[in-house]
């Protein structure tokens, strides 16, 4: 198992993680050094493990901000989903009518037709040759 050097607060401390994933812990580490390094800035010299304490709770802090942003999009997502889901619903439904409207439509025009086609519809034993 491969392991990498981090350093946090200035101290190096060799941590173990899974192949391939050395320059991962490396990002990791010094995201999570930054929060360390701005409180060593806003409060001066604290103790370690106090700086570590508060760092750490800023970045359990920032985390649960994005998991109600999550939550909050996942349900904006479902929404938008039922939203779409009706909308082809409706969608099928009109076109349904449209089809019945066009079909009725044909029929009205065939029966036309044949009328004009039979003399406007009256008896064509009426019709005198001209």
């Amino acid at each position: 198992m491969p392991s990498v050097s981090v350093t946090i607060n200035g101290k190096s401390y060799r941590m173990a993680c899974d192949e391939g994933q050395e320059a991962h812990l490396q990002e990791l580490a010094a995201s999570f050094n930054q929060y360390v390094e701005h409180l060593k800035n806003s409060f001066g010299e604290i103790g370690d493990q106090r700086l570590t304490v508060m760092a750490g709770v800023m970045v359990t802090d920032e985390l649960y901000e994005l998991r109600k942003k999550i939550d909050g999009l996942e349900a904006q997502l479902k929404d938008l989903k039922k939203s779409r889901d009706n909308a082809i619903d409706m969608q099928d439904d009109l076109q349904k009518e449209i089809a019945e409207k066009i079909g009725k439509a044909a029929e009205k025009i065939e029966t036309l037709a044949v009328k004009l086609t039979n003399g406007g519809g009256g008896d064509s034993s009426t019709k005198t040759a001209g």
